[in-house]
């Protein structure tokens, strides 16, 4: 027989192996390890004053150890990588504690059988075995997990053997509990017992429903069987199993009441940023209230940064790498610098079409990764829709900018001005029917370059001069499709950060050609106009 000094050994060995697990390894969640080594903490409690002959003290602490441990198991079906619903476990425990009891009372207790073994133990055993037996079903090569069944099947194999023949051997299977659950907590499976993944609630089926009441009435049926019938004998097994079937019921009811109240948050916080979204007259409204959005669909305090690039080249200034190789083409991970904080990189795709808008850009939201997990679904729908925003205020300023240019060129239809708008990428967005004239054609053909029109000499400094912010004039010579030359003088208005117009305005004024003799009249032409026809003589 172990002595009281060998269980606090053992006690203090298992819930330190499983507090230096969680420091080691450090878990998403650490409750559900804490509150192992607080069960097993107990459990060496009651084993102590078992040795010691404290009957009621060894009692307390096995209940207590009891209800540790069942919450800890239910922490670990919580949002858990193995277990997305637990919902049908559930479902099933209340239903097994329900059938055990009925068991036990009309069956084994009725025939007299293992009159020494304690029926609470045996059911509490059975249901901390299915559980444990559940996250091995779920991930056969989690080590962790097998130890959890293991040490829950010495649980049991103790509460039968002990009582019935209190040798060594039977004391053997506690140790065996003692060993696994310390060893457990060691490993580096046990991560993903607590690793946090999207809840994906079952459909509601009138056949659960149906199994959930029947486990919640049963233990009152029982009762008023036993009061009935005469004595009632096992009145703590029918409270300690209603207890459970209680708790149970009330994780359910609780389960789903959370779930449909976040899908309800999810709902009302996609409707606002919808409404804002389309409401947004440019990319930094957009932008605002996409930032407002993550906020309502994920709590504030997990959120860290959130960052709109609307293009690829937002997102190479601010160094976020590409999609990698294999990852899902709605959303992608990046690590962050805290090991408790991950990046979620959901690119902007046009919805409902699920396509790629051709200038990129992605919605990175950094915080801590229960909340990005469980917001993921809501959050890749949050950068469809701003996908669709920022591509509507494009195509409304492109709309704008056409029409403006079919005005203009309505208005300067016949007028000897030459005037053109010309892009960032210096291609020729309008050009007044007097540039092309002076072209030489009856029509610009579609991207034509400003440089495609000036004299190759010239081109450099005009490309210097256009690429420089601000308003200004270069002097430049226009090459003619008959060959011939036409120098003219450049003025151009910077409107690039316009938000109609978004480029330069160039305005082309005449002065001479290249290809005709420059007359001679003294100062009635520009000096920069002689210099110009000089170079023309020495060209060739």
């Amino acid at each position: 027989m172990l002595s009281a000094i060998a269980w606090i050994l053992l006690g203090a060995g298992s819930a330190g192996a499983i507090l230096i697990g969680v420091r080691r390894h450090r878990p998403a969640r650490r409750s559900p390890w804490l509150l192992l080594a607080a069960s097993v903490t107990a459990l060496a409690a009651g084993d102590v004053w078992y040795a010691l002959d404290r009957m009621p003290l060894a009692d307390t602490a096995y209940l207590a150890m009891f209800a540790l441990v069942t919450l800890s198991l239910l922490q670990f079906t919580r949002g858990g990588a193995l277990l997305a619903d637990r919902a049908r476990l559930i479902d099933l425990v209340a239903f097994a504690c329900a059938a055990l009891l009925v068991v036990w009372v009309f069956v084994i207790s009725a025939a007299d059988r293992f009159g020494a073994v304690s029926p609470a133990d045996v059911i509490g055993a059975l249901l901390l075995i299915g559980v444990a037996g559940r996250l091995v079903a779920a991930d056969r090569r989690n080590v962790s997990a097998i130890l959890l069944l293991t040490g829950a099947v010495g649980l049991l194999a103790g509460d039968v053997l002990y009582p019935l023949t209190e040798s060594l051997p039977a004391e053997s299977a506690y140790v065996l509990l003692y060993l696994a659950w310390g060893l457990s907590a060691l490993h580096p499976s046990m991560r993903r017992l607590t690793e946090p993944r999207p809840a994906q609630p079952s459909p509601w089926r009138f056949r659960d429903t149906s199994l959930l009441a029947a486990s919640a009435a049963t233990p009152p049926v029982v009762l008023i069987i036993e009061a009935l019938s005469g004595t009632v004998r096992d009145g703590l097994v029918i409270a300690i199993t209603a207890a459970i079937t209680l708790v149970l019921t009330i994780t359910r009811l609780a389960d789903a009441i959370h779930h449909h109240s976040q899908a309800l948050n999810r709902e009302r916080g996609l409707r606002t940023a919808t409404t804002a979204l389309v409401a947004a007259a440019d990319p930094p409204a957009v932008e605002a209230a996409a930032r407002a959005a993550v906020i309502r669909l994920l709590p504030s305090a997990t959120v860290r940064r959130v960052l709109l690039a609307a293009d690829d080249g937002r997102m190479a200034r601010e160094g976020l790498p590409a999609a990698p190789a294999g990852a899902g083409s709605r959303s992608w991970w990046i690590a962050a610098t805290d090991p408790d904080e991950r990046t979620l990189v959901c690119p902007l795709r046009l919805e409902p079409l699920a396509v790629a808008r051709p200038s990129g850009g992605a919605l990175v939201i950094t915080g801590r990764r229960e909340a990005l997990i469980a917001g993921r679904d809501a959050l890749e729908v949050l950068a469809g829709e701003t996908a669709l925003a920022l591509d509507r205020i494009t195509l409304v300023e492109a709309v704008g900018r056409r029409d403006s240019d079919l005005y203009l060129r309505a208005v300067t239809g016949n007028t000897a001005e030459i005037m053109a708008v010309i892009d960032s990428d210096r291609r020729i967005r309008y050009a007044s029917p007097g540039l092309r004239r002076l072209a030489g054609g009856e029509e610009l053909p579609p991207l034509t370059v400003l440089d495609d029109l000036i004299h190759p000499d010239d081109r450099e400094s005009v490309r210097s001069a256009l690429s420089t912010k601000g308003d200004g004039t270069v002097h430049c010579a226009v090459q003619r499709a008959d060959g011939s030359q036409a120098l003219v003088e450049i003025s151009y208005r910077d409107l690039r950060q316009d938000r109609l117009v978004q480029g330069l305005v160039v305005t082309l004024r005449v002065a001479g050609s290249r290809a005709e003799a420059v007359p001679q009249q003294g100062g009635d032409l520009p000096a920069w106009v002689n210099r110009r026809s000089a170079q023309h003589k020495f060209r060739f």
